[in-house]
């Protein structure tokens, strides 16, 4: 595969053109798209994940949908309900927010855990049952949702369920230096948005979905991507481990990162470099890792150090 003409990387370039110094995250979103997966981004206010967000619908011509979840925020604004019409003598549905390509669920630890547990079933099966009737999500159907840090004003955690759904987690932070100078000079000029060309559709995005599962992984990488989720679940740090759904993330990330590099085959890097990403939000520390102020990130490390990589060798 040329990366040139790689379709997914003419998305992520298009994004950077608005969102600076943010390369990596965006790649990295864009990976987990592939894998027909949805993103949580975990991120203080103001650092430009409703943008990025934006970009990646026109980048793919993608119905884009958002929500800024608040106490008040009801399931029913999410799944849709029907309205009486007089007119008409009947009731008529009305859907709700989830009914789109990409939907931005902005600040969804804001919201109750019963709104929350709303987006559970569209984010897995791709489907809405309100009022006693199951309808289709549109296709592709993709989350971004932003939650702010816990300890926030009016903020409370998801459940483990509902991080579940999500198949990898990440944070933008501040830019750098230099990418806010180059963003603060651009104030004033043109809507950086229009900058961002259509170069993908959402047909074009559910062809390449397809083609992740082709991508050849050997049975020594599965197996050391499987003693890197096994190992959550025994760690002296860890209350919690990974669930078998990160094993199936890790795998179709690990695929989808291959692919996104040109390959059609995956290596042992490709589970590490995903293995953070899918693994984080995962895990629970235990009370000796709070005492000890170990993080989650600190503890995936340990993890990827402990477990050896299999040599990289040819089939015979």
């Amino acid at each position: 595969m040329d990366k040139i003409e790689n379709p997914a990387k003419q998305v992520a370039a298009q994004v950077k053109k608005v969102i600076f110094g943010k390369e990596k995250e965006i790649d990295e979103i864009m990976i987990a798209f592939l894998a027909n997966g949805h993103v949580l981004l975990e991120d203080i206010p103001g650092v430009g994940k409703t943008t990025l967000a934006l970009a990646f619908s026109r980048a793919m011509q993608l119905d884009f949908g958002r929500i800024q979840f608040t106490p008040d925020v009801m399931p029913s604004d999410l799944t849709g309900f029907s309205v009486y019409r007089r007119e008409e003598q009947q009731f008529v549905y009305q859907p709700g927010s989830v009914f789109c390509n990409l939907l931005l669920a902005d600040e969804i630890n804001r919201t109750s855990p019963k709104t929350q547990s709303a987006l559970l079933e569209v984010m897995e099966e791709r489907k809405v049952t309100a009022e006693g009737v199951t309808r289709p999500a549109p296709s592709p159907f993709l989350v971004i949702a932003t939650q702010n840090p816990y300890g926030s004003a009016g903020t409370q955690s998801l459940p483990e369920s509902q991080m579940d759904r999500f198949m990898v987690t990440l944070t933008l932070g501040y830019p750098d230096f230099d990418s806010e100078l180059r963003m603060a000079k651009s104030i004033g000029e043109s809507d950086r948005l229009e900058q961002v060309e259509c170069v993908l559709d959402g047909y074009g995005l559910l062809q390449i979905q397809s083609q992740i599962h082709q991508v050849y992984m050997k049975t020594t990488v599965y197996e050391y991507l499987l003693r890197l989720v096994s190992s959550t679940r025994s760690h002296p740090y860890l209350e919690i481990g990974a669930s078998p759904r990160a094993t199936i993330a890790l795998v179709r990330t690990a695929k989808a990162a291959a692919w996104y590099d040109g390959r059609s085959y995956v290596t042992p890097n490709d589970v590490a470099g995903q293995f953070p990403y899918v693994a984080a939000h995962r895990i629970v520390p235990n009370a000796a890792a709070r005492m000890e102020n170990k993080s989650r990130r600190e503890i995936i490390d340990e993890i990827l150090r402990d477990i050896k990589k299999p040599p990289m060798v040819r089939d015979r």
